[in-house]
């Protein structure tokens, strides 16, 4: 005597029923139209802070390393020097401080978990919405502090908190760029 499933002792056995209503699903999805976006003829619309690549605002960072050190993935490479800045006043100390040398991100390992550019104290890091950075060789998706400045001007800026709060700190960064270039 054949076992037949629970709950179905006063059912005949339907061999088949299972694949015969996967058809009628594949039927019914064959005849609707499809309501695919072709993506390179019809880009997306994203959030304003939809989370793409990472951008680096260099003249924010201050190499705590902090960043480096909270990523769970370790994707972040940072290599920095001190200099020192002589005293401005006699009888004074010199100041020395951290100057940025390297700051590398290797998206083939990153999480895009955020974690850096909340951890920043000194908004260094921003999210784009710009998810366009393929690359044919893995090598290629280590960007370098250069590659991430560049970044820098798809950063949307943030919604201002009052009407008479001063500019975003990246349109200014953006302003700058723009002045020195012409």
């Amino acid at each position: 005597m054949a076992e037949r499933p629970i709950g179905s002792e006063n059912q005949p056995a339907r061999y088949g029923a299972g694949l015969l209503k996967g058809l009628a699903v594949t039927w019914r999805n064959l005849t609707r139209r499809s309501v695919t976006a072709q993506y390179p003829d019809v880009r997306p619309e994203l959030p304003p802070r939809s989370r793409g690549v990472i951008a680096l605002q260099e003249e924010n960072c201050t190499v705590c390393m902090l960043c480096a050190r909270e990523c769970p993935a370790w994707c972040i490479y940072i290599d920095s020097h001190k200099e020192t800045t002589p005293a401005t006043t006699e009888g004074g100390r010199d100041r020395s401080h951290n100057v940025l040398d390297a700051f590398d991100i290797d998206f083939s390992l990153c999480m895009y978990c955020s974690i850096c550019i909340e951890v920043c104290p000194f908004d260094a890091l921003h999210w784009t919405p710009e998810f366009e950075y393929a690359e044919f060789d893995i090598r290629d998706l280590t960007h370098d502090k250069d590659r991430l400045r560049e970044w820098m001007w798809t950063v949307p800026p943030p919604p201002a908190l009052d009407h008479h709060a001063e500019a975003a700190k990246e349109l200014e960064v953006t302003r700058r760029a723009v002045q020195d270039d012409t």
